[in-house]
């Protein structure tokens, strides 16, 4: 018989009484994909625009875009092994749009609005319809593809300019080039890549041998849904050369002391001691199977250094997963009612359960970890914690995390569900650092503060060539991003403006005090033409510009713009008093609700919309300050009037031109930014 012991992390570890020796003499499902030496690539085939049964042995991903000729002629191919592997096959669409091919990504947000509307039903319904109207995908023949399928047409026109499946499809460009499909189309059978739209042979070929491994695992015991996962639990993490294991001491890139500063605020989830001399922050998805497997790690590594080690999670549910974000909703909410305790029976609960995640089952498991019923359901209903998970999912993206598991270990990155071993390296690393500084005076405390106080908040960029080592990139100055605005966003303006000014400032910067007068000569000017959003991006070296930022946002909360402008007023005209007791003192002359006003402040409520500006600056590569944005186009430091008025003339005589063709005033901002980048753009190196 077997003895399921559960450990802290509500996970089975199953002691069998038979012999290790005899143990690894025994074939294991898992052993059949061991001693493969096929390469595979580990791919998230998680998606719901897909066709087969979900527990079908064969998982073929295909990273494609629908302008693309060779996906079209792919088709007849793809019609061949859905009629020879029948139910043994699952084909899962993921989104590879090329730059060349102008209506490529609209034509990818048709088809996730039709997967949104209709499921997988209509998902392939429409991708049936853009492969065989290729050369025609304007918005108009989309709205036509729409109607034809009985989509809300409404509906359709939104998603088409609004973004709402821009993250989507940018995790599965980022997963692309992780995985080396530059190219469409590119496939996956169980994680085996093909490239291009090869013959029916070369698919069968890979087709029959994967399906004979599967074979092999299911005769052993493993079920037809495991295969999957047995295949991506081998599986690298992308096709580039591999590289030497580091040594102990080196980090997870292999280049000693790269160490990113990921501090750990209150408010966030904490097992172990808060005095622990090694810190992991974990970025995690309750739907994400690697996270679950790493899980048995996280526990072994608990056991074995005891006091040493805390654990921090923070969320990055990822956007192909639907029931990722209302999971991580429901696990901060368990955290607000039980603490640690809460967040930590709630988390284990959901990942014992990734395909249990429902709004009925969240509910479920509320009752039974006996939260407060009424309180948990307003929290979910009302998304009162989704800023709270969109700031950690900010966060990550700045730190240059899109997937998950990942893990900062005393600040070093570690990514994806790595053997123990890997762990232990850069614990015992950071345990050698934490010694030191004990030894330098610092309280336990205090040290992962002190180690990861002046560490990146952001990756580095990619290697220069040797060639042109000397050179530094330039930003184009041309190129447009997407920052959204919203009504959670201080304002001073229409919403219906046609230039949006967003600036990210630091109310300890100089340079920003020197920028307000000029941003007021603008509004003075440009009237109802222009608003000028203000964003935060509190810079390390200044000690009281978060907390001022803080303050200003509450300020905002409880007055709105006008009382906005006042306390921004305030805090940039005495940038040298702006310690807690004076925050206090603008607050009062303010009008503000002074004890509402402190208790934001202890709680620090606006915390995590700052932190998600100040990440989202840094992702822009906006890391200096002030930084401006005006209809999407970058201008940095505090220029002269005159470069902003350049700059408005240009951009508000291109509004207008839109508002001419039909695009509603309130919608000329979105309709610009909607393709916009999201992350820094730098024009090309001069060739020698």
């Amino acid at each position: 018989g077997a003895l399921v012991v559960l450990g802290s992390l509500g996970l089975a570890t199953v002691l069998t009484g038979q012999s290790a020796q005899a143990r690894r003499a025994q074939p294991t499902p898992s052993s059949v994909y061991e001693q493969s030496r096929t390469t595979r690539l580990r791919i998230d085939a998680s998606s719901t625009a897909a066709r087969g049964p979900a527990d079908a042995p064969l998982t073929l991903v295909i990273f494609a875009e629908f302008q693309d000729p060779f996906i079209a002629r792919a088709q007849a191919t793809l019609e061949q092994v859905r009629q020879r592997y029948g139910a043994d096959v699952r084909m899962v669409f993921r989104h590879r749009p090329l730059d060349f091919h102008t209506d490529s990504r609209a034509a990818a947000r048709a088809a996730l609005e039709a997967l949104a509307q209709g499921g997988p039903t209509w998902f392939w319904a429409m991708h049936d319809r853009l492969l065989g109207l290729q050369r025609v995908l304007d918005d108009a023949s989309l709205l036509t593809l729409a109607r034809d399928l009985g989509l809300d047409e409404q509906r359709f026109r939104e998603a088409l300019v609004d973004g709402r499946h821009d993250a989507v499809i940018a995790a599965d460009e980022a997963e692309a080039a992780r995985v080396g499909a530059t190219g469409s189309p590119t496939f996956f059978v169980n994680g085996v890549k093909i490239a291009g739209a090869q013959p029916f042979e070369v698919f069968e070929r890979v087709l029959d041998a994967e399906l004979a491994l599967a074979t092999q695992a299911m005769q052993l015991g493993a079920a037809r849904g495991d295969i999957y996962r047995l295949a991506m639990a081998v599986a690298v993490e992308s096709d580039a050369p591999p590289t030497p294991t580091p040594p102990a001491g080196a980090d997870a890139a292999g280049t000693p002391g790269d160490v990113f500063r990921v501090p750990v605020a209150r408010g966030e989830p904490v097992r172990g001691g808060r005095d622990a001399l090694v810190t992991i922050v974990m970025f995690g998805d309750f739907q994400c199977p690697f996270c679950a497997r790493a899980l048995v790690t996280l526990a072994a590594l608990e056991q074995r250094y005891g006091r040493d080690l805390r654990i921090v999670f923070r969320h990055l549910p990822l956007p192909f997963h639907q029931d990722a974000m209302p999971a991580a909703q429901a696990s901060v909410e368990a955290y607000a009612q039980r603490g640690d305790a809460g967040f930590w029976a709630m988390h284990d609960l959901l990942y014992a359960n990734p395909r249990s995640l429902t709004r009925t089952d969240l509910d479920g498991y509320a009752r039974q970890l006996r939260l407060d019923m009424r309180r948990f359901q307003r929290a979910l209903d009302n998304g009162t914690h989704r800023a709270r998970v969109e700031a950690d999912m900010a966060a990550a993206h700045a730190l240059g995390v899109s997937a998950t598991p990942n893990f900062f270990i005393n600040g070093r990155l570690l990514t994806g569900a790595q053997p123990e071993e890997a762990f232990v390296r850069l614990i015992d690393a950071g345990l050698v650092d934490a010694r030191a500084e004990l030894q330098r005076g610092t309280p336990r405390a205090q040290v992962y503060g002190r180690l990861v106080q002046n560490g990146r908040t952001a990756p580095s960029p990619p290697a220069p060539r040797a060639a042109a080592a000397v050179a530094r990139p330039t930003l184009d100055p041309e190129a447009v991003y997407r920052v959204p605005v919203t009504v959670e966003h201080p304002t001073l303006g229409r919403s219906d403006a046609l230039v949006t000014v967003v600036v990210f400032t630091d109310f300890e910067c100089p340079f920003c005090a020197r920028l307000v007068p000029t941003l007021e000569a603008i509004r003075q000017r440009y009237g109802r033409d222009v608003r000028v959003v203000v964003r935060n991006n509190p810079l390390a070296f200044h000690t009281h510009a978060t907390l001022a930022a803080e303050a200003a946002l509450e300020a905002f909360v409880q007055g709105g713009q006008i009382t906005f402008r006042r306390f921004h007023d305030l805090l940039f005209a005495n940038q040298r008093a702006l310690d807690r007791a004076n925050l206090e003192a603008y607050a009062h002359q303010s009008g503000l609700d002074l004890p509402r006003f402190q208790r934001a402040l202890d709680n620090h409520t606006h915390l995590a919309a700052v932190q998600a500006d100040a990440a989202l600056a840094n992702a822009l590569g906006a890391t200096g300050t002030p930084s401006t944005f005006i209809n999407g186009k970058n201008v940095r430091g505090a220029q002269p009037l005159e470069v902003f008025q350049a700059r408005i003339d240009t951009e508000l005589a291109a509004a207008q031109a839109l508002v001419r063709q039909g695009v509603p005033r309130a919608r000329v901002y979105e309709h610009i930014i909607r393709n916009g980048a999201t992350a820094p753009v730098y024009l090309p190196a001069p060739t020698p």
